[in-house]
């Protein structure tokens, strides 16, 4: 058979055209191993639940690695399409693992349908043979080096500050000991005269730099409501095959990469370097094929089609109405509404963006329980509490109270199911402390540390008027809440004070 990654010639054009005619095969090479090996790591999986106790260790260490493996190939393959000008500097460097790579899962398959041999034999023979072929690297050794060598190209391609040449070097030379010892044909050399990295120092420092976006789904939610009830993530487009999009600028910053049904759907936040607007690429894999779409943030609407998936619509010119573009199914409440909270302020922010419905601001099957207006850290704000209704969860959310971010959201608190009537309590007439209370931000300017006060760092509201904090207190004192409160629905999106509460 074929070997399916030949030596390449080397097209001596890097150019436009170049980057075109590579690009689809990169992402075709990446998509095509990432899912032969999520094959291999189930086909061990089913092999694991055979084998006794002894011999799970090395074998669930293996399985984690390929897997691993899986998600970084589809990773460089989605990020690939966004940082298109850097494809050129990584295919080189993934024309040296792909084939390598290709025979490892191969192999292991090999092995694992060999019938002549028990199950345990099997996997014995796999690891020790496996293992043998280059001194001091075993099997599972050899996918952590895979692994280590695509972190890498994945720094390469986003022009991380992360990257390192030497480390990168190193795995390469290894990798290709590896190629020898199995009879790979050699690679073409790499051209790292195809690195950019000193003429980029603004990049550089915008990169290490980090977006507040990224800070917003790094933090863990200490406890989280999941969806009973859950829909499906599904991409509508139009869209084209991986790889054959229009070239982006030259420099964009990833923001937020978020993956859906196990993976089947993901979505990609990113900005242009020069005038910072946001742009949204969602990926769908089907067989044999990946299908990519991307939009700017200022052209999208987003709103809540059922319990548990969020959708995001377009406008369509040709038949001159709004059109489904993306549903993404959300297995928890909590991510649900930063994801949510996390595009209303992009959109808001960009500066492509005209103007946003208000509507938009108010997320369906929420109920609005209170609403004040707060002093909060040099700023004011409208602070709200919502409960959902569809998982009972509450959450305080502050929003811009004036200006042309009015309504944008500013920090959103899931407020925790176990707390008490303690979790509140009233310091001064206009001041209530809150317990263990962990902030969301979604600008840059929000500094949530002035707001936390005292040897225990507990966070402080300070509301304007005396009467919303002790309504604000009330609220959270209660064992259930006050019906005629919860009653009022946040259908609108202003300002007004929630029915009884009367807040100012």
């Amino acid at each position: 058979m074929d070997h399916p990654y030949p030596p390449r010639v080397r097209t001596p054009n890097v150019g436009l055209s170049a980057i075109r005619h590579l690009h689809p095969e990169l992402l075709k090479g990446c998509c095509v191993e990432a899912e032969r090996a999520e094959i291999v790591a189930l086909q061990l999986q089913g092999l694991r639940n055979f084998l006794s106790n002894n011999l799970h260790p090395h074998l669930t260490g293996l399985i984690s690695e390929i897997r691993t493996t899986s998600l970084l190939l589809r990773d460089l393959a989605d990020k690939s399409q966004v940082h298109f000008s850097q494809v050129t500097a990584v295919f080189d460097y993934l024309n040296i693992i792909l084939p390598c790579l290709y025979k490892s899962l191969q192999d292991i398959t090999a092995f694992y349908e060999d019938k002549h041999d028990t199950k345990e034999r099997r996997w014995r023979k796999m690891y020790h043979v496996m293992g043998k072929e280059l001194s001091g690297l075993t099997l599972p050794a050899r996918f952590i080096m895979y692994n280590q060598y695509l972190m890498q190209l994945q720094y390469l391609l986003v022009r991380s500050p992360y990257f390192d040449f030497k480390a990168v070097e190193s795995l390469r030379l290894r990798i290709l000991q590896l190629r020898d010892a199995r009879n790979i044909p050699p690679p073409t050399p790499v051209r790292t005269d195809l690195i950019r990295r000193g003429p980029a120092i603004d990049f550089w420092n915008d990169e290490a730099n980090p977006h507040w976006s990224e800070a917003v789904f790094a933090q863990q939610v200490p406890a989280v409501r999941e969806f009973k009830k859950r829909g499906s993530s599904n991409v509508f487009g139009p869209c084209k095959q991986l790889g054959h999009l229009c070239p982006f600028p030259q420099d964009v910053k990833i923001l937020v990469k978020r993956s859906f049904d196990d993976d089947r759907v993901s979505v990609i936040f990113f900005q242009g370097m020069e005038d910072k607007a946001p742009y949204i690429l969602a990926r769908e894999r089907k067989p044999n094929a990946a299908w990519v779409t991307m939009h700017g943030v200022h052209e999208l609407r987003i709103g809540r089609e059922e319990d548990s998936v969020l959708g995001l619509s377009r406008w369509s010119r040709s038949e001159n109405r709004p059109k489904p573009w993306v549903n993404l199914s959300f297995s928890t409440w909590e991510d649900m509404v930063l994801f949510y909270c996390t595009f209303l302020a992009l959109k808001a922010r960009s500066p492509r963006t005209i103007n946003v419905a208000p509507d938009e601001y108010a997320l369906p099957r929420e109920k609005r329980l209170f609403q004040a207006q707060i002093k909060d850290a040099g700023f004011y704000h409208c602070l709200t509490v919502f409960e959902d209704e569809v998982t009972g969860g509450r959450r305080l959310h502050a929003a811009a109270w004036e200006g042309e971010l009015m309504y944008c959201p500013i920090w959103t608190a899931f407020v925790p199911a176990s707390a008490s009537s303690h979790w509140a309590s009233r310091r001064s007439r206009r001041c209530v402390q809150l317990r263990r209370v962990q902030l969301y931000t979604f600008c840059e300017e929000y500094k949530a540390h002035r707001q936390r006060k005292g040897k225990h760092g507990l966070f402080e509201l300070e509301f304007v008027h005396g009467e919303a904090a002790m309504r604000f207190k009330e609220l959270f004192s209660a064992t259930t809440p006050d019906p005629t409160v919860a009653s009022s629905s946040t259908n609108s999106g202003g300002h007004n004070v929630a029915g009884p509460s009367n807040a100012h």
